[in-house]
């Protein structure tokens, strides 16, 4: 896995899909929005970005009942969430410089 800040990926409401998404094989449209307490056209547009950028795929399979919308990460959709992490990871154990700070003053 390569670390990768993924400018697609770190929006919150995207960052927060795929977390989810890691953490299952699927999820249904309502669970995510419900999740995310967003509309369902705020939704729809950040599942639009990722889809259309390879990372997830959409389905909605026929059957008995309601139709209901399927959500699954692609391999690449994966990879690009797992360097995201690595590269958010690698971020906050870089020990942080003082820049412009004074010392604090002797007791």
């Amino acid at each position: 896995m390569t670390e990768r800040f993924d400018e697609l990926v770190h929006a919150p409401n995207r960052l927060r899909i795929c977390a989810l998404l890691a953490a299952s094989t699927t999820a249904e449209f309502g669970t995510l929005r419900d999740i995310l307490g967003v509309a369902d056209s705020v939704l729809s547009k950040h599942l639009k970005a990722l889809q259309d950028a390879g990372y997830v795929t959409i389905s909605k399979p026929t059957g008995r009942g309601r139709v209901k919308t399927w959500v699954s990460f692609t391999a690449k959709g994966r990879r690009a969430y797992a360097g995201h992490v690595a590269a958010l990871k690698a971020l906050l154990d870089t020990p942080a410089i003082p820049v412009g700070f004074p010392e604090p003053a002797p007791e």
